[in-house]
């Protein structure tokens, strides 16, 4: 029932009907599992610099007036103007609430300062309307808990998503709340205004509530307090209840999203669909390999029945693609634009003792990767096959990922701008597919000649080329990888 009625009602949206051929059969199939909203493309605002992130960000805290929710890994120890954007917003508005979801062991590392002591204060001068809570990954338990030094217990999952939403409207990005993502760290940022999306992304944060520790008031200075989940379990035995709360939430959201759906199809303009995704593989949540695999399968079918190729453009600032997605884009007719982050724009680039060989330990993982390609003889020749560059700035990181689908060329023989983009928090490696829990976003933008969504579709390349403005050749084989980094990556490889 759920099925049909998913058909019948994604079928009838002109959003569907006008969808670029290469994408609306698998837009179509997506509609069947996941909740999909529907909006104008003048409510999609895509940014391009960090400094824009953090203005847009702090505009967004003022001009609250219900809720506030803030999803990261965590939040910079160096933020104070941030927590005092939100103090000044809850200050001025008595009915405001301010919800925040960081990763417990990022957030209370040993030290003078740390993320829950910085939030300290706010709650305990908000009691009632600040609710902090921190996700602490069960994967880590027993004696290995005991033994792991804190620098490195997040390599066994953390909390990722990256939501940053006020009342009616939401940027999500992959970006954390540090200082380095507000100046010269890039990465994607995406702003919507949809009551429904923001209404999606704050009951995602407040399903995880009840598996997580919450911040306490009744401190004194930079003490702090955590209460342990409300749940009945063990914190460290969720994993079930954890994948069964995240499961009937994505089958309501599906459900009150189809609803929805039936009404929008008379609302003008609404026409971009945004479809979440959820991974949380130690839960069983696998959303995202699901949808990938849909969308190659049906981006083959269009290759093979039209003899034309999409172009994929792939992102990742961490490049160690989970191996069902090497498979996908090793096999794929499409053509694919790998960009990945040289080791100099590697965030832990220069970092001291085991931390200092991760970006030589990322080009050992590239090697492996494209010796793949090369065996399939898949590499690019003529604007055809999977190229491989790497983004490099001075003085900059990069920690964009997601990726973009354009349609063949036109008749012309010039390039169409996207139809069809994943953005998020997902590093689509096998870290994100089977540790962290994930939230990600598909957005399919009709290809019609209409004025705001050829707009909406430019402002998608600009973001490709801004991004690949700064991509040279991969010199990833020309690079010596230490054997003992090498080993390094054969035992703990799936946690980077």
């Amino acid at each position: 029932m759920q099925r049909s009625l998913s058909s019948k009602t994604l079928g009838k949206l002109p959003a569907v009907q006008h969808l670029h051929p290469s994408i609306r059969d698998f837009a179509l199939e997506l509609g069947h599992t996941q909740p999909c909203y529907v909006l104008q493309s003048k409510d999609i605002v895509v940014l391009s610099q960090p400094k824009e992130f953090l203005a847009l960000l702090l505009e967004m805290i003022h001009r609250a007036r219900k809720r506030i929710f803030l999803s990261s890994l965590y939040i910079g120890t160096s933020e104070q103007y941030l927590i005092a954007a939100l103090e000044e917003s809850l200050q001025n508005n008595p009915s405001l609430h301010v919800h925040l979801h960081l990763d417990y062991n990022r957030s209370t590392r040993p030290g003078p300062v740390s993320t829950a002591s910085l939030l300290s204060p706010l709650t305990e001068a908000f009691p009632d309307r600040v609710h902090t809570y921190f996700f602490k990954s069960p994967k880590l338990k027993g004696l290995m808990a005991k033994f792991v030094p804190r620098r490195f217990d997040e390599g066994w999952g953390t909390w990722h998503a990256k939501i940053y939403g006020v009342d009616n409207e939401v940027l999500i990005s992959g970006a954390n709340l540090n200082e380095s993502y507000f100046i010269d760290r890039q990465d994607r940022y995406l702003h919507f205004k949809s009551s429904l999306l923001s209404d999606y992304c704050h009951s995602f944060l407040r399903t995880m509530e009840p598996f997580c520790y919450r911040l306490q008031s009744g401190n004194l200075g930079t003490q702090y307090t955590l209460s342990r989940p409300t749940t009945h379990l063990h914190p460290e035995r969720i994993e079930d209840e954890a994948g069964k709360a995240l499961q009937t939430f994505q089958t309501r959201s599906l459900l009150s999203s189809l609803e929805n759906l039936g009404e929008a199809d008379q609302q003008d303009g609404k026409e971009v669909l945004i479809f979440p995704i959820i991974q949380a593989g130690q839960f069983g949540m696998r959303e995202e390999e699901a949808c990938l695999d849909l969308l190659f399968k049906y981006l083959d079918q269009y290759s093979i029945s039209s003899g034309l190729r999409p172009l994929i453009d792939f992102t990742s600032g961490y490049f160690s693609l989970a191996e069902p997605y090497q498979t996908l884009l090793q096999r794929s007719y499409a053509d694919c634009r790998i960009l990945c982050a040289s080791p100099l724009a590697n965030g832990f680039f220069g970092s001291s003792g085991v931390s200092g060989r991760i970006p030589e330990g990322y080009t050992f993982l590239e090697q492996r990767f494209w010796r793949g390609v090369q065996r399939v003889g898949r590499i690019w020749k003529d604007g055809h096959g999977i190229e491989l560059r790497e983004w490099e700035k001075d003085g900059w990181t990069y920690h964009a990922k997601g990726l973009w689908i354009s349609p063949p060329p036109d008749a012309a023989d010039k390039p169409e701008p996207p139809v069809l983009t994943l953005f998020g928090s997902t590093n689509l490696n096998s870290r994100s597919a089977n540790l962290d829990v994930e939230l990600a976003f598909i957005m399919a933008i009709p290809s019609t000649e209409n004025d705001s969504m050829r707009k909406l579709r430019q402002s998608l390349r600009d973001e490709v080329e801004g991004l690949r403005e700064h991509a040279v050749p991969w010199r990833g084989t020309e690079r010596k990888v230490r054997p003992g980094t090498k080993l390094l990556v054969n035992l703990v490889g799936g946690m980077l």
